[in-house]
């Protein structure tokens, strides 16, 4: 099998519920993250501020893919999903977590995603969105 990407789920429990209400915050998040793991953005990122005591949700396109992330205030909870379709190293998301929205526990999961390796012939057309997909030209 080939490896296609990995992608990482991430809970964070014991937050914050203020800092869950405070797109600003998960900003940093995602920017620190971007930064640190030296992803690229596609377009302008997408950020939801739920009304009254609700939450936020935000989407960052990458080239790899796409980072994303929802919060539950009332629950003190943040979930969060990273996509690469290009080999990176984990994130160091419970340190981060803890210092930017004061998580008290972080759980991450990462799997890797698959391609079947039998089918190696692939349509000029395939090869071009594959390389535009991880930042090559086009």
């Amino acid at each position: 099998m080939l490896t296609v990407g990995t992608e990482w789920l991430i809970e964070a429990s014991g937050c914050d519920a203020g800092a869950l209400r405070d797109a600003g915050r998960l900003r940093e998040v995602f920017a620190r993250a971007v930064a640190e793991l030296d992803l690229r953005v596609v377009g302008a990122p997408q950020w939801h501020t739920f009304p009254g005591e609700g939450g936020v949700t935000g989407l960052v396109m990458l080239t790899e893919s796409h980072l994303a992330c929802h919060t539950y205030p009332e629950f003190g909870v943040a979930t969060f999903n990273l996509y690469c379709c290009r080999e990176r190293p984990a994130w160091a998301w419970g340190p981060r977590l803890r210092e930017l929205i004061g998580a008290r526990d972080v759980r991450v999961r990462s799997l890797d995603r698959y391609a079947d390796e039998a089918r190696t012939e692939i349509t000029d057309d395939e090869a071009q969105a594959r390389r535009h997909a991880s930042g090559g030209e086009g």
